[in-house]
């Protein structure tokens, strides 16, 4: 079973406290989730981390490559791998922030990252999961992906009735390891309350399947602090 652990995190830049600044007590909770989901998720002593997030385009993104937090008025560079601090790739937002977390913690296993369009089609989302299925003999998934933006006045995408049962469908998806349901995640519906995670979370239900078996989930948060929802659970083998 190549795939063996998956953790599904949130990319609010304000995960970082010095992007966040005064305010980095208020998301405290998130990054605890966050950096709990990531140490279980290394715990599995995989042979390869991939860091999965929505990004302008579908296809792999190999160290060395660096993300940076200054289009959020911090001087701050996260490279992809500590160890390769310079690089020509430049890392989307979300795989950035997935860097940051994984580098808070010791990781033995290589890193390597992808990225997903957002409008990518079921094909590409398939053929993306079937490479990161077999990418290594045991590769563990970092998924970086946020619920809707419309779940208030004051939330990116205003108040969207829509917007409440579409995440608590997702939560329940994470939650029962459901890769069906997150299969079945409309694009256009997607689109249009704004979610950032449905094609993240679609190759990893595509990896699941690919990889076989059962698997068990657990969601550790969800919550939509900022009428953005964020959702943190782990996937291992049944």
């Amino acid at each position: 079973m190549p795939l063996v652990a998956a953790a599904v995190c949130p990319h609010p830049p304000l995960l970082v406290p010095e992007v966040a600044g005064a305010a980095a007590g208020e998301l405290a909770d998130l990054r605890a989730a966050c950096d709990a989901a990531v140490a279980r998720l290394l715990a599995t002593e995989p042979d390869c981390v991939v860091v999965l997030g929505s990004g302008p385009g579908t296809g792999w993104i190999v160290p060395p490559a660096v993300g940076t937090f200054r289009p959020f008025g911090v001087d701050l560079t996260v490279p992809l791998v500590p160890a390769l601090p310079d690089g020509p790739a430049t890392l989307p937002s979300s795989v950035t922030v997935g860097a940051w977390l994984l580098g808070r913690h010791r990781v033995g296993a290589r890193v390597v990252a992808a990225q997903v369009a957002s409008d990518a089609t079921a094909d590409e989302v398939a053929e993306l999961a079937r490479q990161v299925d077999g990418y290594r003999p045991r590769v563990a998934l970092l998924v970086m992906g946020d619920g809707s933006a419309s779940r208030g006045e004051k939330s990116p995408g205003y108040h969207d009735p829509r917007a409440e049962p579409y995440d608590e469908g997702v939560a329940r998806a994470l939650a029962d390891a459901d890769a069906a349901a997150l299969l079945g995640l409309d694009p256009e519906l997607s689109a249009e309350l704004k979610v950032a995670g449905r094609a993240p979370w679609q190759v990893l239900a595509g990896a699941a399947r690919a990889a076989g078996g059962a698997w068990r989930g657990e969601l550790r948060y969800h919550a939509a602090p900022y009428g953005v929802t964020y959702f943190v659970a782990g996937w291992e083998p049944a």
